[in-house]
């Protein structure tokens, strides 16, 4: 009995070191917030390139049977017409938890690399601070694919508009960068949690396992659009806005939850 004991437990420590770990222990504990209320768009405010700030064109964003959808059936055209949905506050250090999934097909005249494909923009600029006809806010995206039936197609990437992010060590100046995750093809529905902790690490974590990781985002001195938000040369990102965008496929979001960290 005390060999099979033996046995046993290590066994069982060897399981536990190799055996993935779930998405939930992943992360650090604590209460999960829903910044989507699952009724209305109480606390978000549209912002879509070429219209005011407010003006939900379309009624591109919009809640029906509990799902925040990002939807063009009153779009003849996407005519360029990309859009970001705002929460109302800015945040630091945090686990963002989204669910979502991709439907239907792509509005007439979208870019053929947005076929499945949004996104939500972290550290961002405030949205009265963009222009009217800015196609996007300076920020870290987190850029949502769906796969198209066959073939390879990460998800929970990065896409730096107007920002640049730290990869071992070394500044990454590439627009997009591919994680390490797997391909989600069809209509399922795709869960991702975002660990933000300012300027420090993040990541992105997919089914329990972490598929990207970076550090000290920040502003380019290069954008145009990020000039305007340097302040006596501080380029370095701590905080910003939440958004999620609309790029031309229809995508729904059925949970938007923020676990707050302490700063240390």
């Amino acid at each position: 009995m005390k060999t099979l004991s033996t046995f046993a437990v290590i066994l069982a420590v060897s399981f536990a070191l190799v055996a993935p770990v779930a998405a939930e222990d992943a992360v650090p504990k604590g209460e999960w917030i829903p910044l989507f209320n699952g009724k209305n768009l109480d606390g978000w405010t549209p912002k879509i390139t070429g219209y005011e700030l407010g003006e939900n064109f379309g009624n591109t964003f919009r809640v029906e049977d509990g799902v925040l959808k990002v939807a063009y059936d009153q779009y003849d055209n996407f005519g360029g017409r990309f859009g970001h949905l705002f929460y109302k506050d800015k945040f630091s250090h945090y686990v963002l938890k989204l669910e979502y999934r991709f439907t239907g097909d792509q509005v007439a005249g979208g870019p053929g690399w947005a076929f499945r494909n949004s996104g939500v923009m972290l550290h961002g600029q405030s949205p009265e601070s963009m222009t009217k006809d800015q196609n996007f806010p300076v920020s870290i995206e987190v850029q949502l694919l769906g796969g198209g039936g066959t073939g390879e197609r990460q998800t929970a990437n990065v896409c730096t508009p107007g920002t640049h992010i730290v990869m071992d060590g070394k500044l990454v100046t590439r627009h997009c960068i591919n994680s390490t995750s797997k391909t989600y093809h069809g209509d399922q529905w795709v869960t991702v949690l975002i660990e933000v902790r300012g300027n420090g690490k993040s990541r992105h974590i997919i089914d329990g396992e972490t598929v990207f990781e970076y550090e000290q985002p920040q502003l380019d001195e290069n954008d145009g659009d990020a000039k305007k938000l340097i302040v006596d040369g501080q380029k370095m990102l701590h905080e910003g806005t939440i958004s999620l965008q609309s790029e031309s496929h229809p995508v729904e979001f059925r949970k938007v939850e923020i676990m707050l960290l302490d700063k240390e």
